[in-house]
């Protein structure tokens, strides 16, 4: 359930003149441990909230908490992988962060187009997050340069990334 694009050895978008107000696409994700320490590595974003659990318990949330803009990280994999695909670009993004994402959390991503302007060639999409009990964790408004022109590409699969301790 981690995968991000399709389980195929291609990637194929959905152009402008291919997208319709209305039509959308989702991809879940689990959320893991690891995630939250990739993510926190990567990000340099080391709040206690995500990273020690003893603080994390005395916090308003009771426990750790991933880092909101992990699901707007899901929401640009969506946009670059599937809906609208490749060759898309991510123009802006409004977001509200509305319920804490806990590890062990599965998120589904859900983007929706909302608005097009022909003369432009951009779409607005909904976005919405929720978790595995239907909850909305995180929602907004992107703002997208869809692809013009269909492409196909050949799938190549991210590279792996091994947490070590600081210090072991």
């Amino acid at each position: 359930m981690n995968t991000l694009a399709h389980d195929t050895a291609w990637m194929e978008n959905v152009t402008y003149d291919e997208l319709q107000i209305g039509q959308s696409q989702q991809l879940q994700r689990a959320v893991t441990l690891e995630d939250v320490q990739a993510f926190a590595a990567i990000s340099g974003d080391i709040n206690p909230a995500h990273l020690n659990e003893e603080y994390a318990n005395e916090t308003m949330f009771k426990g750790v908490i991933a880092h909101g803009m992990f699901g707007a990280a899901l929401i640009s994999a969506l946009f670059g992988t599937r809906f609208p695909g490749p060759g898309t670009i991510y123009l802006g993004q409004e977001l509200k962060f509305t319920r804490p994402v806990r590890i062990g959390d599965t998120l589904t991503v859900a983007a929706t187009v909302n608005e097009k302007d022909d003369v432009k060639k951009r779409v607005v999409m909904d976005c919405v997050v929720t978790n595995q009990n239907g909850e909305v964790v995180l929602k907004g408004v992107a703002r997208l340069m869809p692809p013009t022109e269909k492409v196909r590409v050949r799938t190549v699969n991210a590279p792996q990334i091994e947490l070590v301790e600081q210090g072991a």
